[in-house]
């Protein structure tokens, strides 16, 4: 048995507030995690490659996979389908290993609902303003004018589900917010859920005291 079970970390937050940037800093931070690929049915873009940045599957594919049960959580999203397959996360969490998503709040409610809701820790990251997610929407330079324009109207949809969420996190200086992801990370780590270990001790103490004299 595993020290600890793994935990599902998910990361969410509109495009543009630096949920992306997080991500990575959280994987250097501890190399262990493992990030979940996801699977989508939109093409690649130039660079990417498949089963490193996503499972690109068609479309019948992955209706296939939903169907059958294969996906912790799926979304339909600017006109294309993501979603989690179950089996690597099980095997992850199982083995003590944490698992990232970098997932919309749709995925985040499908996984909390899940049979491994219990082993979830979910933070969402808001922006300081409005006008400083669009600033940095266009500064990544990666959007037209028309995706940007997309972005930011579907934005506060995104920002009115942040109740839903474990931990919430304005992301106004990224090294301030880089080190209260990783406080709630560690702390979560010791959840009593987390620690398969502590019932088998907890018996062993009874004994131990049942024995004194």
């Amino acid at each position: 048995m595993s020290a600890r079970r793994g935990l599902l970390i998910i990361l969410s937050s509109p495009s543009g507030a630096g949920k992306s940037t997080l991500a990575r800093r959280l994987r250097s931070w501890d190399p262990a995690i493992a990030f979940s690929i996801s699977a989508t049915t939109r093409a690649a873009r130039p660079g990417e490659q498949d089963g490193r940045d996503y499972h690109f599957v068609s479309e019948s594919a992955f209706k296939a996979q939903v169907k059958a049960g294969a996906m912790l959580e799926h979304a339909h999203v600017f006109g294309n389908f993501y979603g989690s397959p179950q089996a690597p996360v099980q095997a992850a969490i199982e083995a003590g290993r944490d698992v990232l998503f970098d997932i919309d709040w749709q995925g985040a409610q499908q996984i909390q609902n899940s049979a491994l809701g219990p082993h979830t820790l979910s933070i969402f990251l808001l922006p300081p303003s409005i006008a400083e997610l669009r600033r940095r929407l266009i500064g990544r330079g990666q959007d037209d004018e028309a995706t940007i324009a997309r972005r930011m109207q579907k934005s506060w949809d995104e920002i009115s589900h942040w109740g839903g969420y474990d931990f919430v996190l304005i992301n106004d200086d990224l090294d301030a917010t880089e080190a209260k992801l990783k406080t709630i990370v560690t702390a979560t780590r010791l959840r009593r859920e987390q620690q398969p270990r502590l019932n088998a001790h907890v018996r062993t103490l009874q004994a131990e005291f049942e024995e004194l004299p």
